[in-house]
């Protein structure tokens, strides 16, 4: 398996304005791994950001699809479709709303949950085959909207637990590519990060 390029998709949206917002964990991980293996994000192709690159023997492919969140479904199909990497090669990042913040899940074959990143990409390649890293990012207090709750930025003690959060997907990533997503579901799935004081 890990002879063959794999993709790795982070989401969110672009641009400075969305740039720290909770919607956007997915961009904040995939940087994360671009920084920690030296994986230049500096291609442009199929509305995509993207670079080439290695985790440890494992040749990656790594993504943030420049499209609007619902729109995403396009520029990962052309990626996959040009690298010639079959779906179920795929890694997607993304925010979770059912997960409390400092939570993180990862999963296979299932279904979008509401999400509109995924929706378009399940949409667009017509298929739930690929993996998943699910990012907690917590429900909105009451009457805040969703919208406004995913498009608004972390406070100063969601930081505090985010930050960590981000190096535990990065290490998750890594654990998938090399050792396979059993592994990294036994590791990580259970695994909560918690700020006391």
């Amino acid at each position: 398996m890990n002879n063959r390029l794999r993709l790795i998709i982070g989401l969110g949206n672009p641009g400075d304005t969305y740039k720290k917002t909770r919607h956007n964990v997915g961009f904040m991980v995939a940087d994360k791994v671009a920084d920690s293996f030296s994986i230049f994000l500096q291609r442009k192709k199929f509305d995509a950001l993207y670079g080439r690159g290695f985790i440890h023997s494992v040749e990656v492919i790594l993504a943030k699809p420049m499209a609007f969140m619902n729109k995403s479904g396009p520029s990962v199909q052309g990626l996959l479709n040009y690298f010639k990497i079959p779906c179920r090669e795929m890694l997607v990042i993304h925010d979770d709303i059912d997960l409390p913040l400092g939570r993180m899940k990862i999963m296979e074959n299932r279904g979008h949950g509401g999400h509109k990143g995924l929706k378009s990409i399940i949409d667009t390649l017509g298929t739930e085959d690929f993996s998943r890293i699910r990012i907690g990012i917590g429900r909105s207090e009451q009457g805040i909207r969703v919208v406004d709750y995913v498009l608004g930025e972390f406070n100063v003690y969601e930081e505090a637990i985010l930050n960590p959060v981000i190096t535990m997907a990065k290490n998750a990533v890594v654990t998938i590519l090399c050792k396979g997503i059993k592994e990294g579901m036994n590791e990580y799935n259970r695994k909560r990060i918690m700020i006391t004081g």
